[in-house]
């Protein structure tokens, strides 16, 4: 599926990527999970990689096998080193009221696995896993 960089399109990913979780035979913990995961990243993409431009492409495929489902989602933004981001203080994020800024650490929590795929001035991707219980 590919859909343009806009807050509205969140919807259409988020259907797309539960229905396959669904057919998969995922839990619904599992499936919420998984679509708050895919949320995050493709917000991020659209924010950070797009700069809330409307006109980026935001490319989701999604791969199942009989103990897995992998999510890949891909963009043509500004280039993204996963690296560079600390893991945060959740107790002292907590104490200061911050909002937003806990994407990543979220889709680490929520998913198995997560990698991050960059091709410097071409593309990003993130890869989401999520193991059959």
């Amino acid at each position: 599926m590919t859909v343009k960089s806009t807050a509205e399109n969140l919807a259409v990913i988020r259907d797309f990527v539960k229905s396959a979780a669904e057919d998969r035979g995922f839990s619904q913990t599992a499936i919420d999970k998984i679509i708050l995961a895919v949320d995050e990243a493709c917000s991020n993409i659209i924010r950070h990689a797009y700069k809330n431009s409307p006109d980026g492409d935001i490319i989701v495929k999604v791969k199942s096998s009989d103990e897995k489902l992998t999510v890949e989602i891909t963009d043509y933004g500004v280039d993204f080193d996963s690296t560079q981001i600390p893991e945060p203080d959740i107790k002292k994020y907590y104490r200061q009221h911050k909002v937003g800024g806990l994407g990543i650490y979220l889709m680490r929590k929520l998913m198995d696995e997560v990698k991050y795929n960059s091709v410097a001035g071409k593309k990003n991707q993130v890869v989401l896993v999520k193991y059959l219980a």
